[in-house]
């Protein structure tokens, strides 16, 4: 399958690559900071990738090598996060985070360098975080004095627990990336000269599955993060019957049986 040409949306790119979406933060004179534009393209990004049928996995990275993402644009504070402005701009926060967060297919987060603040909360909405050896982290809200929204810290502790999500927020102090994989914020750490390669292996890897299964997998995932009683548990079993009549189904267990590589079609 061919690579798609790239589309900017301002300082936010998305395209595809074989079956790999990609959303990338592009703007490295800041060290990848989201502006209010960004924040706004995001939504759109991640719905473009999501409704592409080729798409089966999306990884979110930034531009060049110094910063996954630094953070919210501080430039823009004065402008966009002051007074009644800052309800749009929280809004626009919110709906990029959601679209990463509530997205039906598997999210991974590529780090390299700087990943603070914004870029933290972003990284962790992702299924998956993969980090370079030069990764650094911080969650410097408390050094700026604005409020962190409720769900924003909940997402933390389901990631890191509530002792390290108290030591992250409490101490605003940066950590690295062999302390973030102790903690349970990454999967795995990379040498440098490594990363991109071990990233794709691990996307191709991912991308080989079948679809199907993937979908109910992250069905069942994305449920478990509601309240007991709001889960629809009937549509995850849906997906999951829905699996086990598929013609993905048959090709995995023809392809087990001649002891080959499936080639799942979706369907």
């Amino acid at each position: 399958m061919s690579e798609t040409a790239s589309q900017p949306v301002g300082k936010l790119d998305h395209h595809v690559q074989g079956h790999v979406g990609y959303v990338t933060f592009n703007n490295p004179g800041k060290f990848n900071a989201v502006n209010y534009d960004m924040w706004l393209a995001l939504p759109q990004a991640m719905k473009a990738l999501v409704d592409n049928p080729a798409v089966r996995l999306i990884i979110l990275q930034g531009a060049g090598d110094k910063a996954f993402v630094s953070g919210a644009d501080i430039s823009q504070f004065n402008t966009h996060r002051n007074g009644d402005a800052s309800t749009h701009y929280n809004d626009a926060t919110q709906a990029g985070y959601a679209s990463v967060l509530d997205c039906p297919k598997p999210t991974l987060a590529k780090i390299r360098g700087i990943c603070m603040g914004g870029g933290l909360g972003l990284a962790l909405n992702c299924d998956v975080r993969m980090a370079a050896a030069d990764g650094k982290f911080r969650m410097p809200a408390g050094r700026l004095g604005l409020g962190y929204a409720f769900d924003g810290v909940k997402r933390f502790t389901e990631v890191v627990g509530v002792a390290n999500t108290a030591d992250l927020f409490f101490s605003a102090r940066i950590f690295g990336a062999e302390e973030a994989l102790r903690i349970g914020l990454l999967k795995q750490v990379v040498p440098v000269a490594e990363f991109d390669a071990t990233v794709q292996a691990y996307a191709q890897m991912v991308c080989e599955n079948a679809p199907l299964t993937l979908a109910a997998a992250k069905r069942s995932l994305l449920e478990l993060r509601k309240a007991s009683a709001e889960r629809d548990i009937h549509a995850v079993k849906a997906m999951v019957d829905a699996c086990f009549s598929s013609e993905d189904y048959k090709e995995g267990r023809k392809a087990f049986a001649e002891k080959r590589t499936p080639q799942f079609q979706g369907r």
